[in-house]
Parts: structure tokens; C-alpha cells; sequence
């Protein structure tokens, strides 16, 4: 049997290059991807613009075919639609947990969302430090507390802990700071106290517990009695946790607001850069 002549077999013309040629030769395939209208932004499923989603509650129903037609109305009234219940369990006398998906019929205008950030530089461990030395010129003292009858502490600790959190150490590591972690459920007033007593430059403040948003109210409350004491000026107050916004934490008469996944420099940064800005440096 005699060999094939060079190039038998090979039924593409000169110049046909597969999929290389489909996107002008660049091989990139990327250059294809339907991209995103920012100004028409919906979840994203397998397909650009697809809108599905997945959904989960509980109702107060008994497992059973009613329960099932319940949620799916229920989510077709949420702005889903092809709705299915995907899941559905009974999870106690006269309750059932749903798992549905749809597919979302609203959009959002993403190129013009505006939202308040804090804004500051994040630094790390030693350029905190070294920024303390050279712009404040002594050690910057900051209280950290979960308030109220918040019992909470996983949130405080992970930026106050020597510790630290995420490879990150805690304010009680840092030279330059002396910091005080209060611990849990401690009152407005005992922080007032304890601020007086320390001459605090920055307060910490977590909230973990946020129903029937009590949060807000302890917060709230600690500002109106920094003001009758006169201490709210010359403090950076800060608030933190779960469900803490910057946007909330400025309504609420705070510095900043710090949510989930803040870590200790970005705090400290924060602080020490707000002390200057004030110019709140030198001996007190």
C-alpha cells in the first residue's frame, strides 16, 4: 500500500484555519463572549443574561402538593418566572422548607450605582506602625466592645486579638496602638466610662444581633450619649459587623462602617489615617 501523499486527507483550503479564523486569527475565544449591558444587569445562570436563579424560604405550610403550589405562586409574586419548586421538605409540625428556581425578570442599572465606601488607603502591619511614628508621634489608643446585650465576640476578636484573623495580626499585636478589647454585652455608658478613663482616640464598636433591628437602636444610643458628654468630636467612632454599611454607619452619626470580611489593617487604617486628617496628632 503506498503511503498518502502529503497533505491527502485534509479537506480545509488554503487559509482555513478552524477556529483560530472564526475570531480573526487571534485564537482568542474570549473576543466572542456576549458581554454584559451594564445598564441592564440580571443574574447570570449558564447563559449571558439568562436571569435564572435560585431561591429558598420557609412557609408556615404543612408538607404537601398545596405547599408546593404555594411557594411556586409565592416566587412567581417575587418577579421569577418559569418557576419551578426544585426542593420542598417539612422541617417541623406545619412548616416546609422550598427550594425554587426561575428565571428574573427585572434589571438593575449597574453603571450608575453610587454607594459610600470608606475611601481611606489600606496599609499593612508595618506601614501602619510606621505611619503612627511618623504622622501621630505616640501610641494611638483605640477601645473595641460588642454593645447591648450583644454576646457576640467573634467579630471584635478577629480585629482587636493579638491573634488576629485570616493571617492578619489584631490591634493588641500592633506597637503603636494600645488597644482594649472590651469584650461582650457591655453598656453604652460603661463605654462611656472607659473611654474618659483612657482618653480613647478611636472607638470599635461591633453588632452582631440585629433583630427587630436593635442594632440600630444601641448605636444610636451610644452616639446621643457621646454627644451629652461632649466626647463625640474628638473620638473616631466606628461600627461593625454582619449587617454594617458605611452608608448605615454615617446615618447613624458613626465615622465608618465596616462589614463582612474586614480585617485589622483595614480598620487601623482607617483610624489612624482619620486622627490625622483631623489633626489629632502629637501629646494630648
Amino acid at each position: 500500500m503506498e503511503p498518502f501523499p502529503s497533505g491527502a486527507g485534509d479537506n480545509r483550503e488554503a487559509g482555513d484555519d478552524g477556529a483560530a479564523a472564526d475570531d480573526g486569527g487571534s485564537g482568542d475565544y474570549r473576543q466572542r463572549i456576549a458581554k454584559a449591558d451594564l445598564t441592564r444587569v440580571r443574574p447570570y445562570g449558564d447563559t449571558m443574561d439568562d436571569g435564572k436563579v435560585q431561591l429558598s424560604f420557609t412557609l408556615p405550610v404543612p408538607d404537601g402538593p398545596e405547599a408546593v403550589e404555594a411557594a411556586r405562586q409565592l416566587a412567581a409574586k417575587m418577579g421569577l418566572s418559569e418557576t419551578a419548586v426544585v426542593h420542598h421538605e417539612g422541617i417541623g409540625e406545619g412548616f416546609t422548607f422550598f427550594v425554587c428556581y426561575g428565571k428574573c425578570l427585572h434589571t438593575v442599572d449597574y453603571a450608575h450605582i453610587e454607594v459610600p465606601k470608606v475611601t481611606s488607603e489600606t496599609m499593612d502591619f508595618y506601614e501602619i506602625n510606621r505611619y503612627i511614628r511618623e504622622h501621630i508621634g505616640r501610641k494611638v489608643v483605640v477601645l473595641g466592645a460588642c454593645t447591648g446585650t450583644d454576646a457576640h465576640t467573634v467579630g471584635i476578636d478577629a480585629i482587636m486579638n493579638m491573634k488576629g484573623y485570616n493571617g492578619e495580626y489584631g490591634l493588641e499585636r500592633y506597637p503603636e496602638i494600645e488597644a482594649y478589647n472590651l469584650g461582650s454585652q457591655v453598656e453604652n455608658e460603661e463605654l462611656v466610662r472607659k473611654i474618659i478613663e483612657t482618653n480613647a482616640d478611636a472607638v470599635l464598636v461591633s453588632q452582631v444581633v440585629t433583630q427587630k433591628d436593635v442594632h440600630i437602636k444601641n448605636l444610636g444610643a451610644l452616639v446621643d450619649l457621646l454627644e451629652a458628654q461632649g466626647l463625640r468630636e474628638r473620638i473616631v467612632l466606628v461600627a461593625g459587623g454582619p449587617r454594617i454599611t458605611h452608608e448605615l454607619a454615617l446615618e447613624l452619626g458613626y465615622d465608618a462602617g465596616f462589614g463582612p470580611g474586614t480585617l485589622a489593617p483595614d480598620v487601623a487604617s482607617f483610624v489612624v489615617q482619620e486622627l490625622v486628617r483631623r489633626g489629632q496628632s502629637g501629646e494630648r
